[in-house]
């Protein structure tokens, strides 16, 4: 009788411990671990069994050659994907890759290193997620294995996205450990080598507006700044209009054949001048509204104006995650084009975004898999385009009635997890 009656209670914590494991924030310790040993493995298997697909590499090591061949004006760098548009940064991070691959031509050895880079932004960004107790370690499996666009444009394709991004998050998490200056350099470092970053960057404002106060922003602003300088000295002193004009070049036209987010428009009106201007717009109108609305309602008992005092008491992390990748995501959802590599601008995001919401789980779950299903869509279609504004809407929808901007949601907030 008594050795039956522990089996039972045996048998029941076990169920307990099994069922937390799954669904318990607090102990999502345990599935990021496996999920990195199983991630190891599954970039391993993707180099050795998928074939490596051609885009922009060779353009990379090409316009990077230029440099060593001794031209610094930018608009003379070119590769065969033709001129270099991206800022100084990513002329050293590939100016590195170059020579460790054997002037570019070692590619499966590239393969490896990106997928070390794979692995070492999901540690970072697992240590963002387990401070905000939000999210089931289920969902880290959406986030991890289950993306096979993701795996591609790591290690089958080489694009300098992920390597912003790493910077990225890399800020983020010195924001959460309130170092905020070190974070703002390596943010600045991320806009560096893509200046897709630069959609993070009305949040960043905020927040150290918020933490900090006008003055001392003034200083974190100028460490933000300081980076783009120095590593476009040598590129400055040789064309300075050049290179401002091909690194920042925000009217860029884009490719129609490319685009993942607008093949629901005839291909005139996407390169419409109207119709860009219109996007900007209802961008920064989306902005304003989250800011003035929601955002605002994190931080009780600041008063926002041009001339803001420092705050004696750190950030929460959702205080601080909230804001940025909501902006982000309202970024992605008005940009002018998404192209494949883009998807990796917000993924790592989206199951934060989903589980700050309302909404059932199933439903952000299907959200997460319409999303997925759409950025693998090649070539996109009317449909898939129309699905992914679909989902971009509801998790606007569901963010704009987020339970962290009610005063339930304001006591979840100051929890802090060390």
């Amino acid at each position: 009788m008594a050795a039956s009656m522990w089996k039972k209670i045996r048998s029941s914590v076990s169920r307990d411990n099994l069922y937390r494991l799954v669904f318990d924030p607090q102990l999502a310790i345990f599935s990021m671990c496996a999920l990195l040993i199983a991630e190891i493995a599954v970039n391993i298997l993707v180099i050795n069994k998928i074939k490596y697909t051609e885009i922009d590499w060779k353009a990379y090591m090409q316009e990077v050659e230029g440099v060593v061949n001794g031209t610094y004006d930018y608009i003379k760098l070119r590769g065969d994907t033709g001129p270099l548009v991206y800022p100084a940064g990513f002329v050293y991070i590939y100016l590195a890759l170059y020579y460790i691959t054997g002037y570019g031509h070692n590619i499966r050895l590239g393969q490896y290193l990106f997928a070390g880079l794979y692995v070492l932004s999901l540690v970072v960004l697992f240590d963002i997620y387990r401070r905000t107790n939000k999210v089931p370690p289920y969902v880290f499996l959406f986030m991890c294995c289950a993306s096979y666009r993701i795996h591609s444009i790591y290690v089958l394709r080489l694009f300098n996205d992920p390597v912003a991004m790493f910077f990225m998050y890399l800020a983020v998490n010195f924001f959460l450990r309130d170092k905020w200056g070190i974070g703002c350099l390596m943010y600045s470092l991320g806009v560096s080598i893509k200046m897709n970053l630069l959609l993070f960057s009305p949040a960043v404002l905020m927040l150290l507006m918020v933490r900090f106060g006008t003055l001392k922003t003034i200083w974190y602003l100028t460490i933000c700044a300081a980076p783009q300088v120095v590593l476009a000295v040598p590129f400055l002193l040789e064309n300075p209009v050049g290179y401002i004009l091909m690194s920042f070049n925000f009217g860029r036209q884009f490719f129609y054949m490319w685009t993942v987010n607008w093949r629901l428009i005839p291909e005139e009106l996407f390169h419409s001048k109207y119709f860009q201007s219109a996007l900007l717009i209802s961008h920064v109108t989306v902005l304003i509204l989250f800011f003035l609305f929601k955002w605002r309602r994190l931080y009780p008992g600041v008063n926002f104006s041009l001339w803001m005092k420092e705050s004696n008491t750190t950030l929460s992390p959702n205080q601080i995650l909230l804001p940025l990748f909501t902006a982000n995501l309202i970024g992605m959802s008005f940009s002018r084009s998404l192209h494949y590599q883009f998807y990796v601008w917000y993924f790592h995001t989206l199951h934060y975004l989903l589980w700050s919401t309302a909404q059932p789980s199933i439903v952000n779950i299907l959200v997460l898999g319409v999303i997925e299903l759409c950025w693998n869509t090649y070539p996109s279609t009317i449909l898939s385009s129309s699905l992914l504004h679909m989902c971009h809407a509801v998790m606007l929808y569901g963010l704009w009635f987020s339970p962290d901007y009610t005063p339930m949601g304001k006591k979840k907030t100051t929890a802090k997890v060390n």
